[in-house]
């Protein structure tokens, strides 16, 4: 791994390390959202400081280099993560429905009686 690569790796965690603290202290970020990009903040970290873990798990892996093996991590990080997201949508979705169709029903029964 290029040292241009490892220096690119510590400066984006940093910088989203930065970010996450700032947003905690703002109180903009559940407790889940938080621990999910400070972990991913420090693994880059991590895999930055000790280059050796990724060329050994991309070796592991059958990845042909170890940036590749970080991007390919990476990726498939926030892609689990998006469809747990997506999941959340749907079922915020749901309840929304639920609750709207709720209130009609109640603000007919009200207009039929009144």
């Amino acid at each position: 791994m290029s040292i241009a690569l490892r220096i690119v790796l510590i400066v984006g965690a940093c910088i989203v390390l930065m970010f996450v603290i700032s947003k905690i202290r703002q109180a903009r970020f559940s407790t889940g959202d938080s621990l999910f990009w400070l972990l991913l903040s420090f693994g880059l970290v991590v895999l930055a400081l000790f280059p050796s873990i990724s060329f050994f798990l991309s070796g592991l892996l059958g990845v042909q280099s170890p940036s590749n093996f970080i991007f390919l991590a990476v990726i498939a990080l926030l892609l689990v993560r998006e469809f747990s997201l997506q999941n959340q949508i749907a079922q915020l979705t749901r309840k929304i429905t639920t609750l709207a169709q709720e209130i009609a029903l109640k603000n007919e029964d009200r207009s039929r009686q009144g």
